[in-house]
């Protein structure tokens, strides 16, 4: 069974340059969170786990771009005289290792991209309860993908078409519960924060700095779940376009992630919500006033609510603390 709509080889061309296009955005949002994560800071201040998470979704990438790159390459130069078919029965070929190894980054870069996500929920929500629904899912697709690899590695049965059904239910399986995965944790993300911010939204004297978040974590997921989706579909209906979007979701793994790390990154700064109190009385004027009008002990009682921003996984605290300081000035007045 072959797919309908461009021909592959053409399909081969646009997906190539259009995952270019992403991966260029990709790599200067890559430098710009790298810059985020190191700027002024010591080593032992860096988050080593965020940064290795973007440096491995950078590298997968640059990988699959250049497999594809390769691929292109040998099927409109090198075999596109020699290969029985030409470049449109080369492209259609899924046992051709390019076509397997990409694919394999694919799965990985999925794992790393959702993986994290999952890892922020549980950092925001502190419950192994909330990711165990998308963590069973996480392994599901995990595994769905290296079936559907291996099927479609298959030369000797049908397998071989990734539209055939033996593959296809696997790579329909893949899709859907990626998809699955990343609205289950996007969402409880989202609620999770904006419940903490209709909670402290009373107590706040300034302008809200969640809901900044919030939006860029809506932004990065409906980017990432609307390329999915229109994939699945592209896919079942056996559109040949979903080769297109298929390269367009590894740029747009890492665009989504490097989104709302630099987001938060800028956000990264300790709020009172409450105004600082300086002093306004003159100690010597203060010490005058005393001689003439003697004052009692004074307790003042500052209550203070803190919100310093946010881990999400990237390693910024996400606290909401509540303090009371007490001051007690025997024989002076209290500079409030």
């Amino acid at each position: 069974m072959t797919g309908i709509g461009i021909t592959l080889d053409t399909a081969a061309v646009m997906s190539t340059a259009m995952e270019g296009i992403l991966y260029g955005f990709s790599v200067l949002m890559f430098m710009g969170t790298l810059w985020t994560l190191t700027y002024k800071r010591r080593m032992k201040d860096i988050n080593r786990r965020i940064t290795v998470v973007a440096i491995l979704l950078f590298i997968l990438s640059t990988a699959h771009m250049v497999v594809d790159i390769i691929r292109l390459e040998q099927g409109l130069v090198t075999y596109r005289d020699t290969f029985p078919g030409g470049p449109v029965a080369f492209f259609a070929d899924s046992t051709q290792p390019a076509f397997l190894l990409k694919n394999v980054i694919y799965i990985f870069q999925t794992i790393i991209g959702d993986g994290m996500m999952i890892y922020r929920c549980y950092v925001v929500w502190q419950s192994t309860w909330v990711i165990i629904p998308p963590i069973i899912l996480l392994f599901g697709f995990t595994g769905c993908g290296f079936c559907a690899v291996y099927s479609s590695s298959q030369a000797d049965s049908d397998a071989g078409n990734i539209f055939a059904k033996a593959t296809a239910q696997w790579i329909t399986a893949y899709y859907s519960m990626t998809l699955a995965t990343n609205l289950w944790a996007s969402g409880l993300l989202v609620y999770r924060i904006w419940m903490i911010e209709h909670n402290v939204s009373a107590l706040r004297a300034t302008k809200s700095i969640t809901m900044p978040i919030v939006r860029i974590i809506v932004d990065a997921a409906l980017l990432y779940s609307a390329t999915l989706f229109t994939t699945l579909v592209c896919f079942v209906i056996s559109e040949n376009g979903q080769y297109i979007l298929l390269d367009m979701i590894m740029p747009i793994i890492s665009i989504a992630f490097y989104m709302v790390l630099t987001r938060i990154a800028i956000n990264n700064r300790p709020h009172s919500y409450l105004p600082a109190i300086h002093e306004g009385i003159n100690n010597e004027t203060a010490r005058e006033n005393t001689r003439d009008y003697p004052m009692k002990p004074l307790q003042v009682h500052i209550s203070q609510f803190t919100h310093n921003y946010s881990t999400l996984g990237y390693g910024t605290e996400n606290r909401d603390q509540s303090s009371t300081k007490v001051e007690c000035i025997e024989g002076e007045s209290c500079p409030v």
